[in-house]
């Protein structure tokens, strides 16, 4: 009978926090306790671990097992501490050496059939073992690319439970050479992603657009100073064809900025396979029935980033700006302000980076008619002024560049 450690990292927003998964295989009545203010993912561990390590042909141990999540009375929610919470059980029960599995981070979801699936915000995670003095980290083989973006950490990717713990005894096998040619692999610096162009934005170019010269200008000018832009003109006039294009102009994300982005990405569970680093400003559009929630992050189980920190270091669309809600443009402006957003929730506090570019778009009246003898705009004086004045004007000082488009 023995107690057993493994290390893993909660996340609270993009924030990480070392977490230290123990287990104790003790006497008393036969059972599996969780303890350490977990959620239902956590508690339902139970059951993935248990049957991932019968699946992966290790017993489980007949005694009375405790896992303890440390600290208590930080939230931990998720399926990252599936591995963490198998390796502590293991080494608890004497199927691998104690000394393998306390130093290295675990991290990973299990599958039933013992299969170590990919999980969200492994590059913060990996940033926060780095942080805590860890030398070593273990990410599913699918986050092998993302983990390894973070200096000074060896990554070994899993693929699966049973190859994990035969690297973890060192048995001869394929696994173990499989393995450990990833891991000295990581060591290297991770190629340049840059000729990839990563896929955030691909992005169509300004080049395309004929014509409208106030409107391109205006652009430019927004891209060399990052100022916030507004479009202003009937429908058919290239509104949204512009702001698409103002990506485009925009420079490469350098090192740092990149990571940033990566980061709230990560977390969101937004970065395209293959494409472990943003390197472009990303483009967000959301639609006009957008919530404050998706606006600016939060939610009720867990604390996730919003459109203004998806946008961060690019650029926020807002089509048809007037049509959302005066809540989720109001809340705009403090991030505007400040550059960050910080979501107090029940479950926790947490800070996004959110320093974006604002483009909104607009129609000139609800009816969105050009006003022409052909098409005459059946919209009264106060309805047009009632329709742009859901636009409030601290929100409007914020807007460095008007521009209407004809």
């Amino acid at each position: 009978m023995a107690v057993a450690r493994a290390r893993c990292v909660a996340l609270i927003g993009i924030t990480g926090h070392p977490v230290e998964v123990e287990a104790d295989v003790g006497q008393g009545l036969v059972g599996t306790h969780f303890i350490g203010l977990l959620d239902t993912a956590i508690s339902e561990a139970r059951d993935r671990v248990r049957s991932a390590l019968a699946n992966s042909h290790f017993g489980w141990p007949d005694a009375r097992l405790t896992v303890s999540l440390f600290p208590a009375s930080l939230p931990k929610r998720g399926s990252m501490f599936d591995v963490a919470i198998a390796m502590a059980i293991l080494a608890a029960a004497g199927a691998i050496p104690a000394n393998r599995v306390a130093d290295p981070f675990f991290l990973g979801e299990l599958g039933l059939d013992g299969r170590v699936r990919p999980v969200r915000g492994v590059l913060p995670a990996a940033i926060t073992a780095a942080q805590a003095g860890a030398r070593t980290i273990v990410v599913p083989s699918l986050n092998w690319e993302e983990a390894r973006l973070v200096p000074g950490l060896t990554v070994v990717p899993a693929a699966n439970l049973r190859e994990l713990v035969e690297w973890l005894r060192g048995d001869d096998s394929g696994a173990r050479a499989a393995i450990d040619e990833a891991t000295a692999l990581s060591a290297d610096p991770p190629p340049d992603p840059r000729p990839h162009r990563s896929a955030m934005w691909p992005g169509p170019d300004l080049a395309d657009v004929a014509g409208q010269p106030v409107a391109r200008k205006a652009l430019e000018v927004c891209a060399a100073g990052g100022h916030n832009l507004w479009l202003l003109g009937p429908p058919g006039t290239g509104k949204t064809m512009l702001a698409e294009r103002l990506p485009t102009l925009l420079p490469d994300l350098d090192r740092d900025q990149s990571l940033e982005a990566t980061a709230i990405h990560s977390v969101a569970g937004t970065l395209p396979v293959g494409r472990p680093l943003v390197v472009r400003p990303p483009f967000v559009a959301p639609h006009h029935t957008a919530t404050v929630v998706s606006m600016v992050g939060g939610g009720s189980g867990s604390i996730r980033p919003g459109a203004v920190s998806l946008a961060h270091r690019g650029v926020l669309f807002l089509d048809e700006a007037p049509e959302f809600s005066v809540g989720a443009l109001d809340a705009l402006r403090q991030p505007l302000e400040s550059g960050v957003v910080t979501v107090a929730r029940a479950v926790g506090r947490a800070t996004f980076p959110a320093r974006f570019m604002l483009v909104l778009a607009a129609n000139p009246c609800p009816c969105g008619q050009p006003g022409t003898s052909r098409h005459p705009c059946q919209c009264a004086p106060g309805m047009r002024r009632r329709y742009l004045a859901r636009l409030s004007g601290p929100l409007l000082d914020r807007i460095d560049v008007r521009v209407t488009v004809v």
